[in-house]
């Protein structure tokens, strides 16, 4: 199961009066595990990134579904609140969860994850919206795994019998 983790990273970005001021940037990485998280940040910010940068802090979110817009390149986080009966007691249960999705304003991200959530079959409530300061997300690609191996400890059945 892939995680979201918030990446915390510190770089010196020169201004446009040609000193040097020190910048910390957040940005969520789709990963299995801290390390993986690690390496694609590095991976990913190490062409986009002039000198060098340090990664200050990884730690796991409470994001659980992200819906990118081309149009906008701001994030907004999303609560979003549903019911759900408990199968063994019979009870409602109030679920919390949170989005992130790309949008100009909180207006258009209401209006966003309204339409992206709109094919859910229990009603849900979006009590609050607020801009994040994730500056890009980067989600797992399937480049960034070896082609030829099998995902995970999944070894190819012909290799697991002995034949080649």
């Amino acid at each position: 199961m892939r995680i979201w983790f918030l990446c915390k990273v510190k770089y010196a970005k020169e201004t446009e009066d040609g000193l040097l001021k020190s910048i910390s940037e957040q940005y969520l990485v789709d990963a299995v595990s801290f390390t993986e998280a690690e390496a694609i940040l590095y991976d990913r910010l190490g062409s986009q990134i002039r000198g060098d940068f340090q990664v200050t802090g990884i730690s796991k979110s409470n994001i659980v579904d992200v819906f990118f817009y081309e149009d906008a390149d701001i994030w907004h986080k999303c609560k979003v609140s549903y019911l759900v009966a408990d199968g063994d007691s019979g009870k409602e249960k109030k679920v919390t969860q949170y989005m992130i999705v790309t949008a100009e304003d909180v207006k258009q991200a209401y209006d966003r994850i309204q339409e992206s959530l709109s094919t859910m079959l229990v009603s849900f409530r979006v009590p609050d919206i607020t801009e994040s300061p994730i500056l890009d997300v980067f989600p797992f690609e399937k480049s960034e795994v070896s082609p030829d191996l099998p995902p995970g400890n999944f070894k190819p059945v012909v290799q697991e019998l002995g034949e080649e």
